[in-house]
């Protein structure tokens, strides 16, 4: 008999306006903190849904960089802070 299960893909897409919802967060936190954080803040479901969709393997997030590897940081920007 042949399996025919649907292999489930990461579909989650992060902005940087769903990304500012975690901006707040508790960190370090776990995936699940992560979840029970954005449900509580009122967050879109897409950023609940793009947090269940990390593959789990118990571990902490120390800042939104390590949910979202292409979170922009500062140097990604190019005015000068000091100008304004």
């Amino acid at each position: 008999m042949q399996n025919n299960t649907l292999e489930i893909r990461d579909m989650s897409y992060w902005t940087l306006e769903l990304a500012s919802y975690l901006s707040d967060a508790p960190w370090p936190a776990s995936k699940d903190e992560l979840i029970d954080y954005a449900i509580r803040s009122g967050a879109p479901l897409e950023v609940v849904e793009n947090l269940q969709s990390i593959e789990d393997e118990g571990e902490s997030y120390e800042s939104i960089e390590e949910v979202w590897p292409d979170y922009p940081s500062s140097d990604d920007f190019l005015w000068n802070e000091e100008e304004y």
